[in-house]
């Protein structure tokens, strides 16, 4: 049975403030996670590259989750919820291995730097790996200032009236939030000082890579007018080569 969505067209709705804060305890409950993570793989509370990241990604989120808020309230309650019975089997694996990977990113980066120390990053790398992070947030926010219909689910969204996006990012590539992910997936473990956490974040971006063709298939069969814009814009993640 398909669940419904949120009633997301009036931002003064029931529904709008439930989706609110269905995302906030959601968010709240990944970052405890993260945090939690973190102590168990370091066995200390005094980590600073884990506690650094930690408050740059809270603040990036909080700015983001303010200019969604102003620029595309929509996308910002549609991304509260998953719809898990929407989705095929092949896509619940999918989105189970991707939190995996990217959650594993934490204790496996907090065991290297925080306990036995096998990686030296060197700081301008720490700091260039918070400028592939910040760059790949500045892109999703882009990604879903344009795009309404950037669901974490993978649907034709009918009830919502889902239409075709080919503006903005979608001019470059046809996934750009997930072009977007690349960057902060690999700014991730430098940024956390651990060569070591590159495993998960790779492992992720490739269950990334085949949620991409899997999407894609499903939109050329099933969104109105795709076909025609995958023939415009050829690329899926990155330009003149995939």
């Amino acid at each position: 049975m398909s669940e419904p969505h949120p009633n997301i067209t009036a931002e003064k709705s029931p529904d709008f403030a439930r989706a609110l804060r269905r995302g906030f305890l959601s968010f709240a409950g990944f970052v405890l996670i993260m945090a939690g993570s973190m102590i168990l793989g370091a066995r200390r509370l005094d980590w600073l590259p884990g506690w650094a990241f930690l408050a740059v990604y809270l603040a990036i989120t909080v700015v983001a989750v303010a200019y969604l808020r102003r620029t595309n309230p929509e996308v910002l309650i549609a991304r509260s919820s998953f719809h898990w019975r929407d989705q095929t089997p092949a896509h619940k694996v999918i989105f189970v291995l991707l939190i995996a990977f990217f959650l594993a990113i934490f204790p496996v980066a907090a065991l290297d730097d925080g306990r036995f120390h096998w990686s030296r990053v060197p700081l301008w790398l720490t700091l260039a790996g918070y400028l592939l992070f910040l760059i790949g947030n500045v892109g999703s926010a882009w990604v879903l200032r344009a795009n309404k219909f950037a669901e974490p689910s993978v649907s034709i969204q009918a009830d919502r009236n889902h239409k075709l996006v080919d503006n903005g990012p979608y001019t470059i590539v046809r996934h750009p939030l997930y072009a977007a992910a690349f960057l902060f997936c690999f700014g991730m473990p430098l940024a956390l000082a651990s060569y070591w956490a590159f495993i998960p974040a790779a492992l992720g971006y490739l269950v990334i890579i085949v949620r991409t063709a899997m999407e894609d298939h499903m939109l050329q069969n099933g969104l109105a007018g795709y076909k025609e814009y995958a023939a415009r814009v050829r690329y899926r993640l990155i330009p003149g080569v995939w």
